[in-house]
């Protein structure tokens, strides 16, 4: 299904485009944000050099420290009394990043996500269970805005609530979710425990993302709740959600809504434009944004661009599914780490679950990495203590078992990975659930 010709239309169609709305954006912030004006004067560009798309590589980039340094507005090019509505980054590392919404940005992204939620295979017709937060964080208004969009129901329950969640799956007939994958395996972990079969429920399909996920995830999800899981890529800087998505039928790459949303793939250590089909960081010019336009964003998200078609009609650029950040990069002992490359991993053993985290520590001058991953409930006990408690504590068992699964994770991750770490087996439910991004390491050593 095809929510708006664009996505369909010609290479040459989309560059005309493309050359329009860039040029407009880079007259409009030289013209209304003083920032931008002086970024681009010291760079040595005015809005009449750009003349192809080729010159998006004259102008600078933006990080995020500029969104902070600039923090609340300054990087807001539309006049205050046009904003109408504010999203912000939950600032757990300072301050946050604000980003300001004008009518016609929020009819933009209501449009892209419209695009999305059709392309995973949502319809007017479906019932859409709204998981994911409500609030500054920009996931839960914007697929909201997008199940409005194309007329789909929406249950706008946010996220918590496990139980509750399930219940409305129920009786409610959900037949589309839009949440994270974490929190999606925590409903299933609760709902197993409440005699739930999800399969039987009429659950169709899925809308993930908000955190990094992996294939082998994708096909847990799709066992447990015997539904389609369509991959959705966005960033609180850019719009929020809504800048890309798999379609339904392929899965296997994500649309870039690029008639907004401009991608380049460049060297995350020279800055170097690199050719379509290299893998790099993800950098993106927003044109056609009014509340805060940003050029050339550094996403510091890892993945490559590809013009290969698709079955399901779109000619829009893809970009493949995301293998790493490069601020979540570890270098242990002189390797290259990614702490989701255990994803995978522990996904392919028996008697764990995919809740995990990922421990550095350094002892003396020695980095060490220690993985807790959850176990499954038949490897968890409560002890009890016979006179006046039971202990609701659960302690995982020391058997034969475990010990096979713990060394099979230990010998698995450094064949793959390249590295030695020490596998730690948790009782179920003894690592933190996030209805948001899920943390998936803590590095401890000494900045």
């Amino acid at each position: 299904m095809i929510w708006n010709k664009v996505e369909t239309c010609s290479r040459s169609e989309m560059q005309s485009i493309q050359l329009d709305r860039l040029q407009k954006t880079v007259s409009y912030v030289y013209e209304h944000n003083q920032v931008y004006k002086k970024k681009l004067q010291e760079a040595g560009v005015k809005p009449s050099d750009i003349k192809s798309l080729d010159d998006i590589r004259r102008l600078p980039f933006t990080v995020k420290d500029d969104l902070r340094d600039n923090y609340p507005f300054k990087l807001f090019s539309a006049a205050p009394e046009d904003i109408i509505e504010y999203h912000a980054t939950s600032g757990t590392t300072g301050k946050p990043i604000v980003v300001g919404y004008t009518r016609t940005d929020i009819e933009t992204w209501s449009e892209v996500m419209a695009r999305c939620l059709t392309a995973s295979g949502i319809t007017k017709a479906d019932v859409l269970q709204n998981i994911y937060g409500y609030g500054l964080f920009t996931g839960g208004i914007g697929a909201h805005y997008g199940g409005l969009k194309i007329g789909a129901g929406v249950i706008p329950i946010s996220g918590g609530n496990t139980q509750k969640q399930i219940m409305l799956m129920q009786d409610f007939g959900t037949t589309a979710l839009t949440v994270t994958p974490s929190f999606l395996m925590h409903i299933h972990e609760v709902g197993i425990e409440m005699g739930v079969d999800f399969k039987k429920l009429n659950l169709r399909t899925a809308v993930l993302g908000a955190e990094f996920w992996t294939e082998s995830m994708r096909d847990k999800i799709q066992e447990c709740f015997g539904l389609k899981a369509c991959d959705i890529y966005g960033l609180t800087e850019i719009t929020g959600p809504g800048v890309a998505c798999e379609c339904h039928e392929a899965r296997n790459g994500l649309h870039v809504n690029e008639d907004f949303f401009f991608p380049e793939i460049i060297n995350p250590d020279t800055g170097e434009s690199l050719p379509v089909g290299d893998e790099g960081e993800l950098v993106f010019t927003t044109i056609g944004k009014e509340g805060q336009p940003l050029l050339r964003y550094r996403t510091r998200d890892i993945t490559s661009l590809s013009l290969e078609p698709c079955i399901c009609g779109r000619t829009l650029i893809k970009m493949k599914k995301l293998t790493g950040r490069t601020d979540d990069l570890l270098i242990i002992r002189g390797v290259n780490f990614f702490p989701s490359q255990i994803e995978s991993i522990i996904l392919k053993h028996r008697g764990v679950t995919p809740n995990y985290l990922v421990v550095v520590n350094r002892n003396g001058t020695l980095d060490e990495v220690e993985v807790k991953i959850e176990v499954e409930a038949q490897y968890a006990y409560k002890p009890t203590i016979e006179v006046f408690e039971v202990s609701t504590h659960l302690f995982v068992t020391d058997d034969v078992d475990t010990r096979d699964i713990k060394k099979g994770l230990e010998r698995d991750i450094k064949n793959v990975v390249g590295i030695t770490v020490t596998v730690t087996l948790v009782a179920p439910g003894s690592i933190p659930r996030s209805e948001g991004k899920a943390k998936r390491y803590i590095d401890n050593r000494p900045k």
